[in-house]
């Protein structure tokens, strides 16, 4: 049964689950109805939400461009973190947006993989997250399809174009997540990436 997390929240990983070796990060959202259309209708915005993996050293910086994975660079260098692809609008059940990450492959120089999601195109279309419901992080099991772990993010992050949703990171030689939950300002994934450089 996955834990669910509120934010703030950190939990271990690979401590209780003996052999995981790998993880998914899947990740998911709704647009939010808006008014428009014929007679003030609502109808769902379409808006573009890129998730992103930053591998950070230990002092937390971003130590190459390869260490972004994206949806315009979809492995990091070493090849431990895969981003399956881009989704452009949020429609149907399930997740969005996934990332594979091979724990027993990420390079000993990596201490935190961080997860985050912004809007494409967010400033030219005047989106941000105000107009995205049901988000959510979870991480999976891909051997059982078991999911470990699931945080719904359901703060208000109106006005803001990025969130830094989660991180895996190590401890004690084990993994764990910690459930972020921030909103924060960033019009590409480049300019958020800066921020750890």
């Amino acid at each position: 049964m996955a834990i669910s997390l509120v934010k703030g929240q950190k939990v271990d990983l690979t401590k209780g689950n003996a052999g995981l070796s790998k993880v998914i990060v899947g990740l998911g959202w709704d647009p939010a109805a808006v008014k428009g259309g014929f007679f003030g209708m609502k109808k769902a915005a379409n808006v573009d939400c890129d998730a992103s993996a930053l591998l950070l050293d230990a002092n937390g910086k971003l130590s190459g461009e390869k260490n972004l994975v994206c949806f315009y660079n979809k492995q990091s260098g070493c090849g431990s973190v895969v981003h399956t692809g881009d989704n452009i609008t949020g429609e149907g059940d399930g997740d969005d947006e996934q990332i594979i990450v091979q724990l027993d492959r990420i390079p000993a120089t990596v201490e935190r993989i961080l997860v985050v999601v912004n809007i494409y195109e967010c400033e030219s279309r005047r989106q941000d997250f105000g107009m995205i419901k049901s988000a959510f992080i979870r991480i999976v099991n891909p051997v059982n399809n078991q999911e470990l772990i699931r945080f719904n993010l359901t703060d208000n992050y109106a006005g803001k174009t990025a969130l830094v949703v989660g991180e895996l990171y190590r401890h004690n030689g084990e993994w764990k997540f910690n459930a972020i939950g921030e909103g924060t300002h960033a019009a590409h994934i480049d300019i958020l990436a800066r921020q750890y450089q």
